[in-house]
């Protein structure tokens, strides 16, 4: 394996293992703070790599592969990106002495549902709906029946909601774990979820330096097959709630340990606030924050784990719109209407190197009152095209 020379230079070396539209922002506000940025993703002209001073690709999975450019490019500060990402380079690298963000332990927790499902309801007793973990067809009905219908089921390890499916009676069992198993990511187990007949969702954006941790408003927001479609900020909450929210994302997060920032998914009903999944990273609702705050959830990450102050300003509310592609390409072009760059309002283009059906590609950001924020986001996004 060949790798470009590293840069002569004093700065501060961060390094990205994994390099989406995601890992781009961090990218940016990176350098803001005079970081040398390297990013490492499996394929070509990630975004990130567009940004990058340096861009490597490997396979995210080969552990070796993964440890030779972290010894190669010696970087201070290792930000993992993705959930497809061998743990156990991540451990050894460690072990080696780098910096893992928020540490090796955490990211194996978060990114396996399996393990912080465990950690956060059966060590720290946080709760959660009932669930099951299955590894079988048959273990699946029967999980399914002790459950009861709907459940919801998903791989253990998959990301941006891929291999999830609600099955509403037992004759969408087949279909559930045909779809579970087709999904990218460790498909050998699936969690099975009691369906919680929650009022709404909500990401609570957790930020987490050496002595403070701050919440961000609470995030709203609507998924389609389990990945986000619109999000938008504040969430209306009760003050209870809220408060029962972020009392539960601390505990979670003091448990993890580490500095970055997270992104906790909650259920909530009435007052009642039920832990979901976790990301010890920024997370595809917080795009919002790109309009709605000072700092958005990109800018306070990177402060987070430059153990910088975390003082941010709300500005007020807004929404977010993905624009998915509806084509396959290998050179996807966006067609953008002149109307999106409003005084309220912008797009922002992933440059992603292909396209297919479902792939995200790019986000239009609002800022007005929730409701005014959502109805623009909708009209506005149905104006961005495919070209092929």
């Amino acid at each position: 394996m060949q790798f470009s020379a590293p840069l002569k230079s004093n700065s501060r070396r961060i390094m990205l293992l994994g390099s989406g539209e995601l890992g781009k922002e961090v990218a940016i506000e990176a350098q803001r703070l005079g970081l040398e940025v390297i990013a490492v993703d499996r394929y070509e002209n990630a975004p990130a790599h567009l940004v990058a001073h340096r861009a490597h690709v490997v396979d995210m999975q080969d552990t070796e592969a993964v440890l030779e450019i972290i010894r190669y490019e010696k970087p201070d500060i290792i930000l993992p990106e993705i959930e497809a990402i061998s743990i156990a380079a991540l451990f050894q690298a460690e072990a080696e002495g780098f910096h893992v963000i928020p540490n090796a332990e955490a990211v194996n927790k978060t990114m396996n549902r399996k393990h912080i499902r465990r950690f956060a309801a059966e060590e720290l007793g946080v709760k959660t709906g009932a669930y099951q973990f299955v590894s079988s067809y048959e273990e699946l009905c029967d999980a399914a029946e002790f459950l009861g219908f709907p459940c919801v089921i998903k791989p253990v390890m998959s990301s941006s909601g891929h291999g999830q499916s609600v099955a509403k009676s037992v004759d969408d069992l087949a279909g559930s774990w045909e779809i579970a198993k087709e999904a990218r990511g460790d498909a050998s187990e699936l969690i099975v979820e009691a369906f919680i007949a929650f009022d709404y969702e909500i990401t609570l954006l957790t930020v987490r330096n050496e002595t403070d941790t701050v919440f961000c408003e609470p995030i709203g927001h609507i998924q389609r097959d389990g990945d986000y479609v619109l999000s938008w900020q504040p969430m209306q909450m009760s003050d209870l709630a809220k408060t029962r929210a972020q009392e539960m994302a601390k505990r979670v997060t003091d448990g993890l340990g580490g500095r970055g920032l997270f992104g906790v998914e909650m259920f909530v009903c009435g007052d009642e606030v039920y832990f979901s999944e976790l990301s010890p990273r920024p997370h595809d609702t917080g795009m919002v924050t790109l309009i709605t705050q000072s700092q958005s959830e990109f800018a306070l990450h990177v402060r987070a784990v430059l153990d910088l102050p975390l003082d941010f300003t709300f500005y007020g509310a807004g929404a977010s719109a993905a624009f998915k592609s509806e084509v396959e390409s290998k050179a996807p072009v966006i067609d953008v209407d002149e109307s999106l760059f409003g005084a309220n309002s912008y797009v922002r283009i992933f440059s992603k190197p292909e396209a297919h059906q479902g792939r995200r590609l790019a986000v239009v950001l609002v800022y007005d009152e929730v409701e005014r924020a959502l109805a623009q986001a909708k009209t506005l996004i149905a104006k961005i095209k495919d070209v092929l």
